[in-house]
């Protein structure tokens, strides 16, 4: 699922975008609460949840547009994130001592039908900014590709897919305990 800006495709109706929109903004702030158990309830059981770093561009071939394979860091299924979200409530994941602040910013949305009825992609930036100790600040920045489905739930939407690209070539973070 690559959403290119310049990639025309039929809009969805405004209600509809800020449905979604709303529902993006309040996993954001399931993230910034450290609600992880909620947050994972909007995961869909079949998700796939993956991010990459990005590429110098003196190593890609602009001419032919080829550019070379990227830095996988996560390639997560549901099972994956519940452990990541049960090792989290333990209070035993050391990286996250003393626990991270985060505050998780979604701008730029957009908002097509998906292949499937009931589905949607949606394209979006994003910032993660993350502060732990006194001085310890990262800042991730970068899109996302998300698939989200219409469900039967309270929440009324799932996330099926989401792949998140840096727009960092390093990552300068201690670790990256943290979820996006």
């Amino acid at each position: 699922m690559n959403l290119e800006v310049d990639t025309p495709r039929a809009c969805v109706p405004l209600a509809l975008h800020h449905e979604i929109s709303q529902f993006l903004y309040r996993e954001a702030a399931l993230l910034d609460d450290w609600n992880f158990r909620n947050w994972l309830d909007l995961m869909s059981q079949d998700i796939s949840y993956t991010m990459r770093t990005v590429v110098n561009a003196q190593t890609r071939d602009r001419r032919r547009s080829v550019q070379p394979p990227t830095t996988w860091i996560f390639n997560d299924t549901w099972y994956q994130l519940e452990r990541r979200v049960a090792r989290l409530e333990t209070g035993m994941a050391w990286a996250e001592e003393p626990p991270s602040r985060t505050r998780h910013l979604v701008t730029n949305i957009q908002v097509m039908p998906g292949e499937l009825d009931g589905e949607f992609d949606v394209r979006l930036n994003y910032i993660l900014y993350r502060a732990q100790k006194e001085r310890d600040e990262t800042f991730y920045a970068g899109v996302r590709h998300d698939r989200v489905r219409r469900t039967d739930s309270a929440d009324g939407w799932q996330v099926c897919r989401r792949e998140i690209v840096l727009d960092q070539v390093v990552l300068t973070s201690h670790n990256l305990s943290v979820l996006f």
